[in-house]
């Protein structure tokens, strides 16, 4: 695999990256907006959903990155991007609708989650297969 075959999952990553961080600078705009100051994490209804925006992307990054890589390096790089690309807009989504009010969350994470879950577990099939074909082999 070569470096060009894997710029559209860097790209996605990229992308995720700058996502996660506009939510960070998000939450500091909130605290100044609602005079919730560090280190008090709630006081605030709105600001709270803010918070909770940042932290949730925050724990799917920690599945969605790798299965991204691992679907693009055993799979295929552009349809990991595909994926990738849903899981951003998925992000995005969750955070307007949460922003808004927390039952307009929901088709933002179905989308991020659901894409996810497609790039973990079709990598871990697809690794399995690996494994299984150079054993019997």
């Amino acid at each position: 695999m070569t470096k060009t075959e894997l710029l559209l999952p860097a790209l996605i990553t990229a992308i995720a990256a700058l996502v996660y961080l506009v939510l960070v600078i998000n939450v500091g705009r909130a605290r100044a907006k609602y005079g919730v100051m560090p280190p008090a994490v709630s006081g605030n209804e709105n600001f709270e959903r803010v918070l909770r925006v940042q932290h949730n992307t925050l724990e799917q990054l920690v599945f969605f990155l790798p299965g991204l890589w691992l679907f693009a390096i055993f799979i295929n790089p552009a349809i990991a991007s595909i994926f990738g690309g849903i899981w951003v807009i998925g992000r995005i989504l969750y955070a307007w609708g949460y922003y808004q009010a927390a039952e307009k969350r929901m088709i933002g994470f179905a989308l991020s989650s659901l894409s996810s879950m497609i790039l973990v577990f079709g990598a871990l099939g697809a690794i399995v297969w690996q494994l299984w074909q150079t054993t019997v082999a």
